[in-house]
């Protein structure tokens, strides 16, 4: 790990594309985060680099900073059979230019092995000194969070295919 990265791995008893099917899916962000910000989801799931949708965020979940409720869009900047990964467009102009990704590696012993991240190597130098925003605890607990949405499911309402 850099001084600009953090991840978290877990085994998921699934296959890739399964893992991914949810990491492309607005609705399945919205399931698998651990820091509480994610509120809803807005938009149809993404297939390639360019991609976008609509989350609706709470700061407040985190309570650092007294943003409240606020929109930010997905822009999908890696879609591939080994992984996932997007930046943020939102509130903070121009973007700040982190990455957040999940690579996908088949495991030997069956299943995946699947490594989350934050990048914020690319950063803006001013936005640099925040990050890491959620720590490595929230990456493992949305790796658990994954698991679970693949095996189990996840909500998906209707009206998140606006």
């Amino acid at each position: 790990m850099s001084d600009e990265r953090i991840s978290a791995t877990r085994l998921v008893p699934a296959d890739p594309a399964t893992i991914r099917s949810v990491l492309s899916d607005p609705d399945g962000h919205v399931a698998i985060d651990a820091s509480g910000m994610l509120q809803g989801a807005t938009g149809r799931p993404v297939s390639s680099v360019g991609d976008s949708f609509v989350v609706h965020m709470d700061r407040e979940a985190l309570g650092d900073l007294p943003m409240g409720r606020y929109d930010v869009t997905v822009i999908i900047t890696r879609h591939d059979a080994r992984g996932v990964e997007w930046t943020i467009h939102g509130t903070v102009k121009p973007p700040i230019g982190h990455v957040w990704g999940y690579d996908l590696e088949p495991a030997d012993e069956g299943g995946t092995r699947v490594t989350s991240y934050c990048d914020w190597s690319d950063a803006a130098p001013e936005w640099k000194p925040i990050f890491p925003v959620v720590g490595e605890t929230a990456l493992r607990a949305s790796l658990g969070l994954l698991e679970r949405a693949v095996v189990r499911g996840y909500p998906r309402p209707a009206s998140t295919t606006d």
